[in-house]
């Protein structure tokens, strides 16, 4: 079975029928194979974003309740690796979101993601790899 992660930008044009990525979003997941992974600060910075409404908030967790995504857990142990990504690429700079995204790729050995950042281009895992982006080819 495929694995891929998915970052906050597909999330919540998802559940946001004003953003600009909203029809991609529905036809990414529509014709997706797989299992789709996160995190929960990726979580936190989507409900952040899907603020404008409670219902919207409700209807994403709702989602990932039925299965939408698999949440993977990001450890105690994976602190020190968290910051020595942050200030690797503090320039960019990387987020807390997209470092635990890296860590699971990591830990996991996920090669792929869904996102919109263009800064997934540009970070690394400790192999040296990119992600491949499969939502914007």
């Amino acid at each position: 079975m495929k694995n891929t992660l998915v970052d906050a930008g597909p999330l919540i044009a998802l559940f946001d029928k004003s953003d600009q990525y909203h029809v991609k979003a529905i036809q990414f997941l529509k014709n997706y194979k797989g299992i789709l992974h996160t995190t929960w600060p990726v979580i936190t910075e989507t409900s952040h974003m899907l603020a404008f409404s409670v219902r919207t908030q409700i209807a994403f967790l709702q989602w990932i309740n039925r299965g939408g995504l698999h949440l993977l857990e990001t450890e105690y142990s994976s602190i020190t690796r968290l910051i020595e990504l942050c200030n690797k690429f503090e320039d960019v700079p990387m987020d807390l979101a997209d470092a635990t995204l890296i860590v699971a790729a990591e830990e996991h050995n996920i090669s792929e993601i869904a996102t919109i950042d263009s800064d997934f281009y540009i970070y690394r895992d400790v192999r040296k790899r990119y992600l491949k982006n499969i939502f914007i080819k």
